[in-house]
């Protein structure tokens, strides 16, 4: 149950609407609307504190349209980070992005293994062992550091570590403040817990 209900479309400021529309518009891309979702419940949560919805959401579009990374490496992390820290709306909103990245549904599936196990290639496992690293420890251990230098560029480096903060922050404010799976999300909730 939503400890902060969401606000209706009809309560968002002016420029709210337009901050979201554009961030919505770089999100799409060149794909069609009707095949991500619409995310009502998340953004009207955050329409109730426009300065930080602002904030937040221009922060985040890096991550998910400027990002270094590419889609599916992206998606990688996040559906990590949802699957460890149990947030059912992350995941099944990046269950989406991922399937149109190009992640099969074994593939999202196994995201949510106790353990990364062998059959990812070295790239794939690394990125899941560092996240994993980054939500228990709060950095990236030596050998994995070594793996994924080997594998992405310096600024790809900065952006795993960025991604997999800021999804765990989105994910202790989406479970903390009770945002509830939007309909268009029901589908690809989890079904491992």
């Amino acid at each position: 149950m939503a400890r902060i209900t969401p606000a209706e479309k009809s309560e968002w400021s002016p420029d709210l609407i337009g901050l979201i529309g554009e961030f919505r518009s770089s999100v799409l891309g060149d794909t069609p609307a009707d095949t991500h979702p619409a995310g009502a419940n998340l953004l009207g949560t955050l329409a109730r504190y426009p300065a930080l919805a602002k904030a937040f959401l221009s922060f985040n579009g890096h991550l998910l349209y400027g990002s270094t990374l590419g889609d599916r490496q992206r998606e990688l992390l996040i559906l990590r980070v949802a699957a460890v820290r149990q947030c059912d709306y992350e995941w099944a909103q990046h269950a989406i992005l991922a399937e149109i990245a190009g992640m099969s549904k074994a593939e999202i599936e196994r995201v949510a293994a106790a353990v990364p196990d062998d059959e990812w290639v070295v790239a794939d496992r690394a990125l899941l062992i560092a996240t994993d690293e980054l939500l228990s420890d709060g950095a990236v251990g030596a050998r994995t550091w070594e793996v994924l230098a080997a594998e992405f560029e310096q600024n790809q480096l900065m952006d795993i570590v960025f991604t997999v903060g800021t999804y765990d922050m989105l994910a202790m404010a989406l479970r903390s403040f009770g945002v509830e799976p939007d309909d268009d999300l029901q589908p690809y909730l989890p079904r491992h817990r």
